[in-house]
């Protein structure tokens, strides 16, 4: 038998510079606790596509809040019966007063007393040696690529968005550090991973020490991480491709007609395009509709902010847009950069600034080494009260393979275990869930669900949102009490597609013949793709998809306290931005992390300028590949996308197709690529 899936599908990864905001394919499913919810028929071949990322970040310091956001009116569940039965568990997560003030987890810098002071100093005495930094040393950190939403061990390569964040507010706090170099390139990761260092930019500013950027090769979102620090440098030869953006679709259809190959693909919801790329050869109307609402929400946040940070008006930069930037030379002369210089001469104005002399070194930290500098050292740990944060990232699935790695997404089993961890403990104040995640699985969903459901009926839980929370991972997030996404952050997705493929002309193509011998009317349902589907069957397959969508869609009408009537003006699948699911009641606050902790704390009545203590639950242990990909092996890297491949077939009784048919992505992503080529990036790229 296959499985149903519950998927938002994202990305692809341009070869020079990424601009995958992310794909907006998505597949939800079956919801419930009713004990009818999974019918053999809804556990179709998924037609899916999982994407990578999660995260979580540990901050132990003291935050004050300037504004708030009011929460918004929803009222009680039209669904009786479930709500009877959800209410058995405690219904805490589906009842919210209709109005409620959040802080805003807006970070406040406060400079150290005196004798504070000298106890950091004495930290920093006895620290290992590899926590040693010289005094007027510059943090230097190179963001491109990948960022992923985990913390990583040691071992692992690659840049974490906590241990980002995390030394952006240690060198503010650490007196040995001057400032922060940042060497910006292109970046493969969503706008809400974006939005979440450009805070952090800004709050590191606030302690008075410089932060500058050089951007060798830039296209929007690393202009945009840029345009936060004080100064911005690049090479005369430095690549601009400020072109805009643009949002794509595949589609399979056509090639399966030539092959012979019919997918029978039953979606429902009307905005849910995740089976479009199986069974269409154009984009559909919703489609369209719905990628030109988020990819206007981005490009307009962008020019929104360049504008202000730059002190222009909006129309001048978008006007200066459209001319065609790649000209460094004219990039300084409207003064969207500081200068042009080569890195060595960035260097050497920040030893005149420093007062180094030009025949010595500037002492520099990089990323890495300052990664291992504890907070303790500078005197940033918590209080006494401790709030509990899980991270769920990448795909969802229930339990875990003999191939999978320790970044192999949300495996629902090991997440159950740290949510009941959470619940019986008295340790635990609250607890924060952050989700970086497209879905997956719809029964790993629905427990995990469950779970979240139980614990929000102990201890207040706060939903965070990263990159994407859509499908699945609005699943798990509508469960907590206050959810929190960022302005970009794709979420949603309320819909369900399931489906299966008829092979039979590709068989007869082919020569090969199947004969099926069974027992019972529906018996042949999965079993023979050498047919289509009978009347009778291609009724029950609609009935089955259509009961999977009711499931969800009450669920979520439950959870988010709001009449059923209203959640399907909002489900059918579409995805929304954080701004516009918040304005929809399906988000309750916009922010990140650091708004999620304040939130928690005002939910247990301690002190905004009071201190907590994060505890991090999902800390990944470094395992062989890791090891040997942290030496260098990049044979490893190769292996771990088949692994991925590999094990989501082996869990996979039947056929799944996976095919990534929408992204957003710059200009020049494909400029020079054939179709077919593409269409193969587009895959590989998603796993």
């Amino acid at each position: 038998m296959s499985k149903l899936s519950l998927f938002h599908t994202a990305h692809s990864t341009p070869r020079i510079h990424p601009r995958t905001v992310t794909s907006i394919l998505s597949k939800p499913l079956s919801i419930p606790s009713l004990s009818k919810c999974y019918s053999p028929i809804s556990r179709f071949p998924s037609i899916s596509f999982p994407t990578l990322h999660s995260h979580l970040q540990r901050q132990s310091f003291s935050f004050s809040y300037s504004f708030s956001t009011r929460a918004f009116d929803d009222s009680s569940s039209s669904i009786e019966t479930q709500k009877e039965k959800e209410e058995k568990v405690g219904s805490q997560s589906g009842e919210r007063p209709e109005t409620e003030e959040y802080p805003s987890g807006e970070v406040e810098y406060e400079r150290m007393s005196g004798w504070k002071s000298f106890v950091v100093k004495f930290k920093m005495l006895i620290a290992f040696p590899w926590e040693r930094v010289r005094k007027g040393s510059v943090l230097t950190m190179k963001l491109r690529g990948q960022i992923s939403d985990q913390l990583k061990s040691r071992f692992s390569s690659g840049l974490s968005l906590p241990q980002i964040c995390e030394n952006f507010v240690k060198a503010a706090y650490d007196p040995r550090i001057s400032g922060v170099y940042l060497h910006i390139e292109p970046l493969n990761c969503g706008w809400g991973k974006v939005e979440e260092i450009r805070r952090h930019i800004l709050n590191f500013k606030k302690s008075g020490k410089f932060i500058i950027a050089y951007i060798p090769a830039c296209g929007e979102k690393e202009f945009y991480l840029a345009c936060a620090c004080e100064e911005i440098y690049a090479p005369p030869s430095a690549y601009f491709s400020l072109y805009g953006l643009t949002v794509q679709a595949s589609f399979l259809g056509g090639v399966f007609e030539k092959i012979g190959i019919e997918p029978q693909v039953q979606r429902i919801g009307k905005y849910k395009s995740a089976g479009d790329q199986l069974s269409r050869k154009t984009m559909s109307e919703e489609n369209c509709e719905m990628l030109t609402s988020l990819l206007d929400n981005i490009y307009g946040n962008w020019l929104d902010v360049v504008s202000s940070s730059k002190g222009k008006k909006r129309e001048d930069v978008e006007n200066f847009i459209n001319e065609g930037v790649y000209e460094v030379e004219k990039l300084k002369e409207e003064g969207f950069i500081t200068n042009i210089h080569y890195d060595d001469e960035v260097i050497s104005k920040l030893k005149e600034r420093l007062g180094v002399q030009k025949d010595k070194n500037l002492h520099m930290v990089d990323y890495r080494k300052y990664s291992k500098v504890r907070k303790w050292t500078l005197g940033l740990t918590g209080g006494r009260d401790k709030i509990a944060v899980i991270r769920a990232s990448g795909s969802i699935s229930r339990v875990r393979s003999p191939l999978s790695t320790p970044s192999s997404g949300i495996i629902a089993e090991q997440i159950i275990e740290k949510i009941r961890s959470v619940r019986e403990s008295k340790r635990y104040k609250a607890a924060i869930i952050r989700i970086d995640s497209p879905g997956g699985d719809a029964l790993a969903s629905d427990l995990m669900w469950r779970e979240i459901t139980l614990l929000a009926a102990s201890k207040p839980v706060i939903a965070s949102m990263s990159d994407v929370a859509a499908s699945g991972g609005y699943y798990m997030a509508m469960a907590a009490q206050t959810i929190v996404a960022e302005n970009l952050t794709l979420t949603g997705s309320i819909g369900v597609v399931t489906g299966k493929f008829n092979l039979g002309k590709l068989y007869e193509k082919i020569g090969f013949n199947k004969e099926v011998i069974s027992r019972g009317r529906y018996a042949e349902l999965l079993a023979a793709e050498q047919r289509p589907l009978r009347p009778d069957e291609a009724e029950l397959f609609a009935k089955s998809a259509q009961n999977a969508y009711k499931q969800f869609r009450d669920k979520a009408a439950f959870s988010r306290s709001m009449p059923v009537e209203k959640m399907e003006e909002f489900a059918q699948g579409r995805v929304w931005a954080g701004k516009d699911a918040a304005s929809r009641g399906l988000v309750d606050a916009i922010g990140g992390l650091s708004r999620a902790i304040a939130i928690a704390k005002h939910k247990v009545n301690i002190p905004q300028d009071g201190q907590v203590t994060l505890v991090e639950l999902s800390r990944p242990s470094p395992t062989l590949p890791e090891i040997l990909s942290g030496i260098g092996s990049s044979i490893v890297g190769v292996e771990r996308t088949l692994k991925e491949l590999l094990q989501d077939m082996t869990f996979s009784d039947g056929v799944q197709a996976r095919m990534d048919g929408i992204m957003f992505q710059r200009l020049e992503g494909f400029s020079n690529a054939t179709p077919l080529f593409s269409l193969i990036k587009d895959y590989l790229s998603s796993l």
